[in-house]
C-alpha cells in the first residue's frame, strides 16, 4: 500500500511563503506524476500543479507564484509558495500516481491534506 504524507502547511500573512512537502511511503515500484492540489471551503479541489518526468504545469492563479519540484530519490515533492494572498487559502493535497509492480497501470494514491492560510 502506498502511503502520501504532507507536511509544511501553516498560518502566513499576505505576501509570506510557504513550502510544503510530500513524501510517498509503502511497497511500489515506481512513482510517476506528482501533483499538488486544492480545496477552499465550499469551492471544489482544483489542481495548482504537476510535475512529470517531461516537466512542470502550473494553474494560472500560481503561475510565477509556485514552484514544484521533485527529488526522485526520495519519492518527493515540494510546492514552494511566494507572494502569497488569502484567496489561496485552502488545504492543500498532494495526489501522485503510483505503479505497484511493473508493468502494471498506476492507480491514484491521495495524502490527508496540510491546512494552508493566509490570513493577517
Amino acid at each position: 500500500q502506498v502511503q502520501l504524507v504532507e507536511s509544511g502547511g501553516g498560518l502566513v500573512q499576505p505576501g509570506g511563503s510557504l513550502r510544503l512537502s510530500c513524501a510517498a511511503s509503502g511497497r511500489f515500484f515506481s512513482i510517476n506524476a506528482m501533483r499538488w492540489y486544492r480545496q477552499a471551503p465550499r469551492k471544489q479541489r482544483e489542481l495548482v500543479a504537476l510535475i512529470t518526468s517531461g516537466g512542470t504545469n502550473y494553474a494560472d492563479f500560481v503561475k510565477g507564484r509556485f514552484t514544484i519540484s521533485r527529488v526522485h530519490a526520495e519519492n518527493t515533492v515540494f510546492l514552494q509558495m511566494n507572494s502569497l494572498k488569502p484567496e489561496d487559502t485552502a488545504v492543500y493535497y498532494c495526489n501522485a500516481d503510483a505503479v505497484v509492480v511493473s508493468g502494471l497501470r498506476p492507480y491514484d494514491v491521495w495524502g490527508q491534506g496540510t491546512q494552508v492560510t493566509v490570513s493577517s
